[in-house]
């Protein structure tokens, strides 16, 4: 066992990282070995039990808190590792398999005072609290846990957040976004934090990491410092990369770090969180006057930035006021946990909550308080009327998505966290970042994280049956509040605030939530669409009317975004089917915004809930997993469909700004330009543009932009000097379609046909030739996002399969000429959308296998 460790360890040192954490095989191993150590290994083997085994509920955890037990009942023995020792051992393994060992240690009387010591310092106990309490009703031990609980020195015996942070500064200039940290064709190695974040820069500040690396070497604590950072997917790699690089090491938890400082002008709201989430310091204040290789010195006290001469820098506060206590505790998780701990351990013996805490100061509500539709919805999560901007909250979780390619690093914190089932009532993992063209690393999560999730009562999908958003909102009861490891799970009806993988697990292991309520921005839209104008020209809308009002400019050097971290709301398309008001709400995501939310009508969703019941009937009658989960949503949704009344906003309620579209303003379809969601233009203004390759595909769209398309291409061939990719968002767009006979009109085309999934959108599965132009419906056009040197147009499918007849841009007027023949007389029939409840359907849709 030692000699096959150290050869995959000194192949890990020679790409100067560390080697993977011990795997129950090896950790049973190292057990055996420790019971009878070879001479001279002796702390080799001890580093490797303390140091270099994962905590809480990782399978090798079970296997090392076993062992330990057996060392502490004395039916197993190690010259290196007496009771007392084993029990200190068990109380750096955070939570889990360790914590039974422990509370029964509290009854023997040599091991109690030390076992009190390891269970004071523990949190991730949940239900094992109870245990505790009523056993410290007869146990000094226990009771003496249960103090120490209550006087949360799980807190207050850990260091205080500096008050001067001296820092060198690697700053990289411009926007910076998690693509950039954390690049997606490296996605497949995102769970293994030190390997992925070899990767991190590498087109965006090549040689980065490794100057950082000699810096600390130097003996500097590194900032890292940029005008816009973070911007893009919800990707805690992205964080995690960051840290590996700046962070410091956890004791007891393998190649994973925490703390380090990040510095932004604007700091992206999801990043932001998962910084905080990681017990890093994230800092947003005027980075202008620092310099790459700047000393710096932090006064967190002041709040001002001085540099080696004394000289003010910048200056800031640090917000939300909580931010150093989450430093302190370790992250905002165990900050949150543990505060529930120390609740419940005061309530238990009757004395009052200890006043160390940073109180959230939360704003009051005056008399006839107005709440927006965001605000009125959490506030139902909440148990409250509404909840004002800049309120600390909790609301409940009902829905929480996980993606694959941070489905297993979403796994990783929820066997820290020690989670064994889900309290959120629906937890969907979804595989569609991966299906396509799955890696070795892929092939075995495909293989093992559906068993996880669905053991702790989740509902994971399969391989090939399409977008995550596309089958998440299928489960969505309305109204109500959730999240998503995935920066576009932006629900179309409810709402939901997507985040990295920590604060996924968190939400899925207990089912609520911590969120700093943000402003809302209101988008009212008017008038009618004038004939051959789609939903994405409105999307692409919200931008360009936001800049024509001085609300947001394109530069990324003191850019200005008024929906940065707020909340987009929407008004004024009513009657859209929930399939196309995802496109709105969507495209927040694009505009940097916590949230998104949309007044639909209630004919509108009772008609989506319907074929949703369907759906969900026929997923527990072919065996998805867990079917209890499943049918208490159908419960949950036929129980809101009995009184069907949708949350509106309140006449009086107030937005950050309101911008008003009047739809018949658009005359000509809006794109976003290489390389900027924002940077949108009308067309008329790059006409004539050669296109190389034409994606029609993403959570963008829904089975009616394919059908546009193939009305589009009848009639013609295939055209060798572009390039046409098709991926429909579901296994059941993708049927039907070929139900329909459409696909013979994407094989005319010579269109490539992919798995239905997220294909070219992220980057990580298929990807187009170096350096061409390309017109796609995808979510997002950062460089080197699909292709190398790629230059990326977001518009339409409409507009997509009109540019691929002629591989340019077309004019307004070929576009609309073109629709106004192909699509405008049969547009009843192109966006029609899949009804599961309707006789027939399944047969024709659900059943097909030969996709």
């Amino acid at each position: 066992m030692i000699e096959a460790y150290l050869k995959l360890e000194e192949e890990r040192n020679a790409q100067g990282i560390p080697a993977l954490p011990l795997n129950p095989e090896q950790t049973t191993g190292l057990c055996e070995l420790l019971q009878s150590p070879p001479a001279g290994k002796e702390e080799f083997l001890m580093n490797l039990l303390t140091e270099r085994v994962s905590p809480g509920v990782d399978p090798a955890a079970e296997v090392k808190a076993a062992f330990l037990a057996e060392i502490v009942a004395g039916t197993k023995s190690s010259p290196l590792i007496d009771k007392v020792k084993a029990v200190k051992i068990l109380g750096t393994m955070i939570g889990g398999y360790n914590v039974q060992p422990l509370i029964s240690a509290l009854s023997v009387a040599d091991l109690a005072d030390t076992a009190a010591t390891a269970l004071s310092s523990m949190t991730y106990v949940y239900d094992a609290a109870e245990q505790v309490i009523e056993l410290a009703k007869s146990n000094a031990a226990a009771k003496q846990v249960v103090d120490s609980w209550a006087k949360a020195e799980w807190f207050t015996n850990k260091p205080e957040m500096p008050e001067i942070i001296k820092v060198k500064v690697f700053k990289v200039e411009g926007e910076i976004n998690t693509d950039d940290f954390s690049p997606a064709g490296d996605a497949w190695s995102r769970p293994d934090i030190p390997l992925h974040a070899l990767a991190m820069g590498k087109t965006r500040f090549p040689g980065g990491i490794e100057e950082i690396a000699k810096w600390r070497k130097e003996g500097h604590q590194v900032a890292f410092v940029g005008d816009v950072v973070g911007t893009g997917s919800s990707r805690k790699s992205a964080c995690n990369s960051v840290l590996w690089c700046i962070g410091d090491d956890i004791p007891a938890v393998p190649n994973k770090r925490r703390g380090g400082v990040i510095i932004g002008s604007v700091i992206a709201p999801i990043f932001f969180n998962t910084a905080q989430d990681s017990g890093a310091l994230p800092l947003k204040m005027d980075v202008t006057k620092m310099n790459m290789g700047d000393i710096i010195t932090i006064n967190t006290a002041k709040g001002e930035v001085t540099n080696e001469a004394g000289d003010v820098v910048s200056t800031f506060e640090i917000k939300p006021d909580t931010v150093p206590d989450e430093y302190r505790a370790g992250g905002r998780i165990p900050l949150i946990i543990g505060r529930s701990v120390t609740s419940l351990a005061c309530a238990a013996i009757g004395v009052a909550e200890p006043d160390i805490f940073t109180p959230a100061d939360n704003p009051t509500p005056k008399p006839n308080q107005g709440y927006t539709q965001a605000q009125k919805m959490v506030g139902r999560a909440c148990g409250v009327d509404g909840i004002l901007p800049g309120t600390a909250c909790e609301p409940k979780m009902t829905t929480v998505g996980s993606q694959d390619t941070t489905g297993p690093m979403t796994a990783d914190e929820l066997k820290e966290l020690a989670c064994l089932k889900f309290q959120s009532p629906m937890f969907m993992q979804s595989f569609c970042h991966t299906a396509a063209y799955p890696k070795p690393a892929d092939v075995l999560m495909h293989n093992t994280l559906p068993k996880f999730i669905s053991d702790r009562a989740g509902v994971p999908l399969n391989p090939g049956d399409g977008v995550i958003h596309s089958w998440l909102n299928r489960l969505l009861v309305p109204d109500t509040v959730g999240t998503g490891g995935d920066s576009h799970t932006r629900f179309p009806i409810g709402i939901s605030f997507p985040a990295g993988s920590g604060l996924i697990a968190f939400a899925g292991a207990l089912g609520f939530m911590p969120l700093d309520m943000p402003e809302s921005v209101l988008v009212r839209f008017k008038g009618e669409f004038n004939e051959g104008i789609t939903l994405r020209d409105a999307v692409n809308a919200i931008p360009l009317w936001a800049i024509k009002q001085g609300l947001m400019t394109v530069p990324k050097k003191n850019k200005i975004n008024i929906f940065n971290g707020k909340i987009l709301e929407m008004e004024g398309l009513p009657n859209l089917s929930v399939e196309q008001a995802f496109e709105l709400t969507d495209a927040a995501a694009e505009r940097s915004a916590a949230a998104g939310c949309i007044k639909l009508s209630e004919e509108s969703v009772c008609t989506y809930l319907r074929s949703n019941v369907a759906l969900m009937e026929k997923m527990i009658a072919d065996g998805y997993q867990d079917a209890q989960t499943l049918r208490n949503r159908i419960d949950a949704v036929n129980e809101w469909m009995k009184d069907p009344k949708l949350i509106e906003a309140d006449a009086n309620a107030e937005y950050a700004a309101v911008i008003e579209i009047d739809l018949a303003e658009i005359t000509e379809p809006i794109l976003a330009c290489p390389n900027d969601p924002d940077d949108v233009k009308l067309l008329s203004e790059i006409a004539g543009t050669p296109i190389q390759d034409i994606f029609i595909g993403s959570c963008m769209t829904n089975i009616g932009h394919f059908r546009a398309a193939a009305k589009i291409w009848e009639g013609h061939t295939f055209n060798p000097q572009d390039r046409v990719w098709i991926c429909p968002p579901t296994r059941m767009d993708q049927s039907k379609l070929k139900s329909e006979a459409y696909f013979a009109i994407f094989n005319q085309v010579g269109a490539r046909i992919e798995t239905p999934g997220c294909s070219l959108c992220m980057g990580n599965q298929a990807r187009v030739p170096d350096g061409v132009n390309m017109f796609s419906t995808s979510t997002r056009n950062f460089d080197d996002r699909i292709g190398n040197g790629a230059q990326v147009y977001l518009g339409s499918a409409e507009l997509g399969a009109v540019t691929a007849l002629n591989c340019k841009l077309p004019t307004p007027e070929e576009y609309l000429a073109i629709y106004k023949e192909k699509i405008a007389p049969f547009k009843e029939e192109v966006y029609d959308y899949l009804q599961f409840d309707e006789l027939g359907e399944f047969d024709n849709v659900y059943k097909r296998c030969d996709i």
